[in-house]
């Protein structure tokens, strides 16, 4: 999947295109939905299938006391939207000049910049632009006027609940993550790059790579089993969510680290996505480095039992 940052820097030509709009947090059942319907119709019409995506939330601009923390890291949900079968992905700065921007201005500009759109596909309720001054109407009223058709697609439900980037969420918070992992349409795993630490784990024997994840939303607290992938290999993984009771600190911070089982390289810098499989236990703080290290040995050892004890 090409990845461009501005809808002129679509080639020219004449071949049409099919477009999916949306922030596409998780990238959930509802969202594939839209995209595979927008790669279906680029199938059938001969066209290209281009999602557009945003590179933020949009309330970190227009409504910063109400951001909402992200299921996935943008790596994260740029590799899952290229993974199905989408041609180019454009992703637009969202800043307070685009915040600006009527839908029918955004609309208009997209089909002068990309030529002939053969078809556009939203959510049923998807709203946009200044004001939230668009939505599947205005889409249809532009969409007869410059030619394209509209899909405004209803929501999906699971267990007689519309799955939602909110109601993933929840799960995620209560610790619920199969529920997660059924509305995602996948395991549910986090990413983030990996980023120097203060070299603990190594002193215990367990190096850890360490996460940066801000503004993910992240699980309860404490111990998982867990799997990395690190050049096409599986690495099973000791995930620690938590602030590191046992390790005094002035200014303890919440820290997410992986201990890769076995593994032996560099990892710093990369982006690595773990999925997140049984809780062993709770975070707790131990007497000694000796009774933490213990313990720690331990829930490896339940790790390579496949999260048993």
């Amino acid at each position: 999947m090409k990845i461009i940052h501005a809808a002129n820097e679509w080639p020219p030509g004449d071949r049409k295109v099919c477009l999916a709009i949306g922030f596409f947090d998780g990238v959930h059942l509802g969202h594939q939905q839209i995209i595979r319907q927008t790669v279906a119709d680029a199938h059938q019409h001969g066209a290209r299938a281009l999602v557009i995506t945003f590179d933020r939330h949009p309330n970190t601009v227009v409504a910063p006391h109400r951001v909402p923390p992200l299921i996935y890291s943008l790596p994260q949900k740029l590799r899952v939207i290229g993974s199905l079968g989408v041609d180019t992905l454009l992703q637009i700065h969202f800043d307070e000049l685009f915040s600006r921007q009527t839908g029918e201005a955004f609309v208009r500009g997209l089909a002068r910049d990309l030529g002939k759109i053969q078809s556009l596909c939203v959510g049923a309720d998807f709203v946009f632009g200044h004001r939230r001054s668009g939505n599947v109407a205005l889409l249809k009223q532009l969409g007869g006027e410059l030619g394209f058709t509209v899909h405004g697609l209803a929501a999906v439900s699971l267990d007689g609940r519309t799955v939602s980037s909110t109601r993933i969420r929840e799960a995620i918070r209560s610790g619920s993550l199969d529920a997660a992992s059924q509305m995602l349409g996948r395991p549910y795993a986090i990413s983030g790059r990996v980023i120097a630490g203060d070299h603990v784990g190594q002193q215990l024997g367990f190096p850890t790579a360490n996460l940066e994840v801000p503004g993910l939303m992240l699980p309860p607290n404490g111990v998982y089993a867990g799997l990395a992938r690190v050049q096409e290999k599986s690495w099973r993984v000791a995930l620690n969510i938590g602030f590191r009771p046992t390790v005094v600190s002035a200014a303890p911070q919440l820290r997410v680290e992986a201990h890769l089982l076995d593994f032996q390289g560099d990892l710093y810098g990369q982006e690595l996505e773990v999925e997140i499989g049984n809780r062993l236990r709770d975070e707790k703080k131990f007497t000694s480095a000796t009774e933490l290290s213990g313990q720690i040995e331990r829930d490896i050892a339940m790790i390579r039992n496949g999260g048993q004890p």
